[in-house]
């Protein structure tokens, strides 16, 4: 049954951010030749054989070193990933920080409303005629927007990602507003990200039931300015001043994993 005050949502890549400290001690020793064979073995455990991609990135700051975020297929790819990275030499050298396990999410706020009130002109709500053709009316949708949930790894040089909440607390709660204020705030905050089309590339994934925060958000672009002027407007709508709870924030530089070598020898990787 379908509760016309759930929005639906519809899922594509699962994601797994891993991030490492490098424990550069353990790498001092080690000629450049070696560390190239560490990197290449690395590169190589996260290589996508089917359908995916990995981004590698330089983190700024000390939260950690390197991010690996893995866009695979189903769970169980990553879970392959993250063995087969941990099976390396290199990662002997690595201290995990912290992880994020999430899937890849369109919340459909405006489909869901409208299909419940089309549906409703022919079916009973709650019946299973009702529920058959509303399943049908969101595989539509799906395919509709594949590309968007199996999105290609964004090119963007720089990336920013964060996890978030929606509050719920006692003043504020977002999931006891009505499903028609929530909708509209919704609205309103998608419109601030379309006038950064073409400048940013969103990657918003879910992980209610998978980790530790709602979502996590994923932004990649050739400005990193860019991150900075398009959060910060946002806080100013109704949905993120009053309802937005925000985790740590990983920015760094997105590089080609050919360039891993270049990042363990003491070098700026770089994204070609």
């Amino acid at each position: 049954m379908h509760n016309p005050f759930v929005p639906e949502t519809l899922e594509g890549w699962s994601v797994l951010h891993l991030m490492y400290r490098v424990r550069w001690d353990r790498l001092r020793g080690r000629a450049a030749a070696e560390r190239d064979r560490l990197a290449a073995d690395a590169a190589r455990a996260l290589a996508v054989p089917d359908a995916g991609a990995t981004a590698m990135v330089q983190i700024l700051g000390h939260k950690a070193d390197l991010m690996f975020v893995c866009f695979r297929r189903r769970f169980d790819e990553l879970a392959r990933a993250q063995l087969a990275l941990s099976q390396t030499e290199l990662h002997e050298a690595l201290e995990a920080t912290t992880s994020y396990v999430s899937v890849v999410e369109l919340g459909m706020y405006e489909m869901t409303a409208k299909i419940h009130e089309q549906l409703g002109t022919k079916h009973t709500p709650g019946s299973d005629e009702f529920d058959r053709a509303f399943d049908a009316e969101m595989e539509t949708q799906r395919q509709r927007v594949m590309g968007r949930l199996f999105l290609e790894l964004p090119k963007g040089r720089y990336v920013c990602f964060y996890p978030m909440n929606k509050r719920r607390g006692e003043q504020q709660n977002w999931y006891s507003e009505t499903f028609e204020r929530r909708a509209a705030m919704m609205r309103e905050h998608g419109m601030i990200g379309r006038h950064y089309a073409g400048r940013v590339t969103q990657v918003i994934s879910g992980s209610i039931g998978f980790d530790d925060w709602e979502w996590g958000v994923d932004l990649f672009a050739d400005d990193p300015l860019v991150f900075k002027k398009l959060i910060y407007e946002m806080r100013f709508d109704e949905a993120s001043a009053k309802f937005a709870e925000f985790g740590p924030f990983y920015t760094g530089l997105q590089f080609a994993p050919g360039q891993l070598a270049v990042f363990l020898n003491g070098g700026v990787p770089g994204l070609t």
